[in-house]
């Protein structure tokens, strides 16, 4: 992880509130791994936003995130327009085990603006020879987004709570009609991940948790999660975002 700046090469909104913003840059398109988040800085606030990293491109030395305009540095990166900068420390944290047997199956499972680094990871473990498989879930139908890319890397399942878009439910609600699977990766709200984790507690999973955050390198404690077996702490911008799925307590 280091400092650097990067040039907006695009910025366009993709469902409700929810801007896709591609980035370019040598060093953090050339270093990032799935799982991994950018820290922006975004001019009048204190605090760094921490943005996961849906897609890199790394010929064209590009990194995409994709964020939801919930509070006033959001809404104000929003704005940003192609042309412009952003001062970025990057890319940062622990990227998703991809200790994958060779042909394994592997169920993708996406709450919400957690779905983003499940794209880059999905598009990676294809490109391994993996197989995988998506549940994508979702508010309504105007929140969604990635559904043709996803569907590009194989078997999809969208959810939505209103049924306003594919299943209605929650992501767990379509478990019984995924076939076998070998281990499974999740990115989402903590109830969702209370949910999954418990449901598939027979499962090898892994999970990346979405936490407000201070400095983002392990130093002002801002975002620890406790240990599962309440001994300590981890942090999760320096030992996460994505854990093992019986390693914390969420």
């Amino acid at each position: 992880m280091r400092k650097e700046i990067m040039y907006i090469q695009s910025s366009k909104s993709i469902a409700l509130d929810t801007v896709e913003m591609v980035l370019k840059n040598n060093y953090i398109s050339q270093t990032a791994v799935p799982g991994q988040f950018l820290h922006v800085f975004v001019e009048g606030h204190t605090l760094r936003r921490p943005l996961s990293i849906a897609d890199v491109d790394r010929e064209k030395e590009t990194v995409t995130i994709l964020f939801k305009k919930t509070g006033s540095g959001t809404k104000q990166l929003a704005t940003c327009q192609e042309g412009m900068t952003l001062d970025v420390l990057g890319p940062n944290g622990n990227g998703f085990n991809m200790d994958n047997k060779e042909g394994s199956s592997i169920l993708l499972i996406g709450g919400g603006i957690g779905v983003p680094p499940l794209y880059y990871l999905g598009k990676t473990l294809v490109g391994q020879n993996m197989k995988v498989i998506s549940i994508l879930g979702f508010q309504s139908a105007e929140s969604v987004f990635y559904v043709e890319k996803f569907q590009s890397l194989g078997e999809t399942w969208m959810v939505t709570n209103d049924g306003s878009y594919g299943e209605k439910g929650f992501v767990t609600d379509v478990f019984d009609k995924i076939e076998a699977f070998d281990r499974y990766y999740s990115c989402g709200p903590i109830p969702m991940l209370q949910a999954i984790t418990k449901k598939l507690e027979h499962k090898q999973g892994y999970i990346s948790l979405e936490e407000r955050m201070g400095c983002g390198v392990g130093a002002c404690l801002a975002c620890v999660i406790p240990k599962a077996n309440n001994r300590g702490y981890k942090k999760i911008c320096k030992d996460g975002p994505v854990f093992h799925a019986k390693e914390v307590t969420l």
